[in-house]
């Protein structure tokens, strides 16, 4: 755990701790001005409508890789193999990858060595500059990415043995219906793994955390960006998440079944793995 303070700390050295009425501001602004609803069903959380997520990750794609390792100081690189390594016993040969964004989790997956990854996600920049990373990698024959919908995916019943997911459901338009979805698409005894950020429990990472996502994310992630809204949306979407059992009891409430969930980094990810029925 001391590790993973100090990589926290190491970014925002310094800053002092206290609330940033501007900063608060600046997030009421965003939610006021995004087409947005709130979803009753799970705590009344915002929701923003696809266009506007779609546009908001367009424009930070350049730079998207560079500030998710830049700001988690590499820690992300290290989640995505563990979720990954927890999917080698299943032997996935047709595995889905949702929200694939620039096809990092994509990539990783081919250590299971599977006959196809088929990516999927909304943002057309993303997926421009993912497929510009498999194509250096020589895996254009394995993985292919396309635009689509978490909610209405094109694809049959039971096509995959696994779906995966990282850091993409927070940003679902309708959280149930895009696991719905997952679920569909998965054969039977198939397996989702979901990887998302959660909310530490415990200080003083609890507090920590918080005052990163807040104050220092939004800063550094909007300079670097260029675009302060987005990196103003993220932590929002993070703060508002139903993580822990909650969001298991929303995975069993679509169909999946022997629900596992792993913490990572004292509670500031977590990875679920869901699986379908043998009877499905």
């Amino acid at each position: 755990m001391r590790l993973e303070i100090l990589a926290l700390f190491r970014i925002f050295t310094g800053q002092k701790f206290k609330t940033s009425e501007r900063l608060i501001s600046h997030v009421m602004t965003l939610k006021k001005d995004g087409p947005l609803h709130h979803d009753a069903l799970h705590g009344g959380r915002t929701v923003y409508e696809q266009q506007y997520v779609r546009q908001l990750f367009d424009r930070i794609a350049p730079r998207y890789d560079l500030l998710n390792h830049l700001l988690s100081s590499g820690i992300d690189i290290l989640w995505r193999k563990r979720a990954i390594r927890l999917l080698r016993p299943y032997g996935p040969k047709r595995i889905l990858d949702v929200a694939t964004g620039t096809a990092d989790l994509a990539l990783e997956a081919m250590q299971l060595q599977p006959d196809s990854i088929r990516g999927i996600d909304i943002a057309p920049q993303m997926l421009k500059i993912g497929r510009e990373k498999i194509l250096r990698k020589n895996m254009s024959h394995r993985i292919t990415l396309e635009e689509g919908s978490a909610e209405s995916l094109p694809f049959r019943d039971g096509a995959f043995d696994a779906v995966t997911v990282a850091f993409g459901v927070r940003n679902f338009s309708n959280l149930q219906q895009g696991l719905s979805e997952m679920h569909r698409v998965l054969k039977p005894a198939g397996v989702a793994m979901i990887l998302e950020f959660s909310n530490p429990r415990k200080a003083p990472l609890r507090q920590l955390y918080r005052f990163y996502f807040r104050h220092i994310l939004p800063r550094i992630g909007g300079l670097i960006s260029k675009s302060r809204e987005a990196y103003r949306y993220l932590p929002s979407t993070v703060a508002e998440f139903p993580d822990g059992e909650e969001f298991c009891f929303i995975l069993r409430s679509v169909g999946f079944t022997d629900v596992e969930t792993f913490s990572l980094t004292a509670g500031i990810a977590t990875i679920y793995l869901a699986h379908t029925s043998n009877e499905e």
